[in-house]
């Protein structure tokens, strides 16, 4: 079924109908939290929360534009990720696209970037296509966090510039 099936459904089933599926909608269906999904369409995390803590029922407004943007998501190619930023050698080396945490599935989509500019790019692009959350170097991490909503983790690759010295001490010798 349709994830607007539910929701309909659920207004039409009884008194807090709406907020059950609702409910169901977002834990089962789409795996967001209520912040999460307030985030990715732009809906006013007070009415959302009044909505679920029984203690507001929606109006037909707010029904329409839940309903509209859980289509959005449910739609959307992507949505509900969390994004990788790096160059394509570092990206190459992801083997798992989906990891497991704290019992959820989480998708990983990579973003393939060359410069700072190209990260900068990237993570503008991960939160439109709905990310939750963005993975991204260190030098990029600074200008990123101060553009997105979402989360923003840093990696530092320690195994890989181990490495990448000691092949420069080779080359020396």
């Amino acid at each position: 079924m349709a994830l607007e099936n539910k929701l309909i459904a659920g207004i039409l089933r009884d008194e807090g109908g709406f907020r059950d599926a609702f409910r169901e909608v977002l834990d089962e269906d789409l795996k967001m939290s209520i912040h999460e999904f307030c985030t990715s369409t732009g809906l006013s995390p007070s009415t959302i929360y009044k909505i679920m803590q029984d203690r507001r029922e929606p109006n037909l407004r707010t029904v329409r534009e839940i309903i509209r943007a859980v289509r959005k998501l449910e739609n959307r190619p992507g949505g509900n990720f969390i994004a990788v930023i790096g160059h394509r050698v570092v990206l190459n080396q992801i083997e798992e696209r989906i990891v497991r945490v704290d019992g959820r599935d989480i998708r990983i989509k990579e973003y393939p970037a060359a410069s700072i500019e190209d990260a900068i790019v990237a993570a503008v692009h991960a939160e439109r296509d709905g990310a939750i959350a963005l993975v991204c170097a260190p030098i990029a991490a600074p200008t990123v966090e101060k553009i997105l909503t979402i989360p923003v983790s840093i990696v530092i690759p320690q195994e890989s510039v181990v490495r990448a010295i000691a092949r420069a001490a080779e080359k020396t010798i």
